[in-house]
């Protein structure tokens, strides 16, 4: 059962804590990403999930964005917060950029722009 309303909703983090990313302050993350939600009154239109493992421990902590489909590595309590004010400012934490959807496929940050656009 649904507790609370979800409609207006524009973005759901994800927010890794398997044991490695919990390792990696994982738990820490999750709360930063709360609080600067909070903070910036975007409660209504940022939903998070702290999930288990999410299969990229070599890359602690993890944090996905969806609809977006971005996926960003070595989150901590710091760059969490930033991660959400970007966020809201529909840009993207680009040096914590693992994969983003590209012409409907995950591609690696790599082969990726800034804004997930492919390089030339």
């Amino acid at each position: 059962m649904t507790t609370w309303n979800l409609q207006g909703t524009t973005s759901h983090l994800l927010i890794c804590n398997g044991s490695s990313c919990k390792k990696h302050k994982g738990e820490e993350v999750a709360e930063a990403i709360e609080d600067e939600i909070e903070k910036q009154g975007a409660q209504s239109l940022i939903h998070t999930t702290v999930t288990r493992c999410n299969g990229r421990c070599s890359d602690a902590c993890v944090v996905i964005s969806y609809p977006e489909g971005v996926w960003y590595k070595e989150i901590t309590p710091k760059s969490a917060k930033a991660l959400v004010r970007k966020h809201l400012q529909g840009e993207r934490l680009k040096d914590n950029v693992l994969y983003a959807y590209e012409d409907g496929k995950l591609a690696a940050a790599s082969e990726s722009g800034a804004k997930g656009k492919k390089k030339k």
